[in-house]
């Protein structure tokens, strides 16, 4: 289970949403500040939503960030299931085999 968000998703949309629509662009810091938020945090935001509108090609999109992680999910799950049918294949196997003592 993921940790709580420290910031709501409003307050991160609507600073994204400032830095935006802002001409000339603001110093990051500042308006981190005058936000209340990290700067930082306020530049991941911004650098996220960049990449999600195709300006930025150094990082992942946030669907492909889902799907990476649902993907990752998936491949596990799988990885446990093979691992349970080995398993029982080989104590299947065991049973079957006519070479083996009955006691």
């Amino acid at each position: 289970m993921a940790p709580p968000k420290k910031y709501p998703d409003e307050l991160r949309e609507r600073a994204v949403r400032l830095y935006r629509e802002s001409d000339p662009k603001p110093v990051i810091r500042q308006l981190a500040r005058q936000l209340g938020v990290h700067h930082e945090a306020l530049r991941n935001w911004i650098s996220q939503d960049e990449a999600d509108r195709g300006q930025r090609g150094d990082r992942p999109t946030t669907s492909e960030v889902e799907e990476l992680r649902r993907l990752r999910r998936e491949n596990a799950e799988l990885k446990r299931a093979n691992e349970i049918l080995k398993a029982a294949s080989a104590f299947f196997a065991s049973e079957l085999d006519p070479t083996r003592r009955r006691s």
